[in-house]
């Protein structure tokens, strides 16, 4: 068993979030090459993509990632302090997400 490589757990949500983020981000650069090219290909077209890119990129929410990422901390430090199930340890953040689905 120990030979194995080890499975990387992840939740079905972090999954969804992750293809929503590719998708958003796909999205960011065909809207910042469809603005380039009604402005026309001209000389430094790229210079004109890239700052299209940054100016689009609030459209990834990467605050969202955060924000769910400390609520598992918060979760699972609050399933380790709960006195009603003494001696439990949650070895992985998405226990509660796990949980939740039950």
């Amino acid at each position: 068993m120990n030979s194995k490589e080890a499975r990387v757990k992840i939740g079905k949500f972090d999954l969804e979030v992750n293809r929503l983020s590719k998708f958003l981000f796909m999205f960011m650069v065909a809207m910042a090459f469809g603005i380039v090219a009604m402005e026309g290909f001209v000389i430094n077209w790229y210079i004109n993509f890239f700052r299209f890119v940054l100016l689009l990129s609030a459209i990834i929410p990467i605050s969202l990632r955060v924000n769910l990422d400390m609520a598992k901390v918060f979760y699972c430090y609050t399933i380790y302090k709960d006195t009603d199930i003494p001696g439990t340890i949650p070895r992985n953040s998405t226990i509660p997400e796990e949980l939740g689905r039950i």
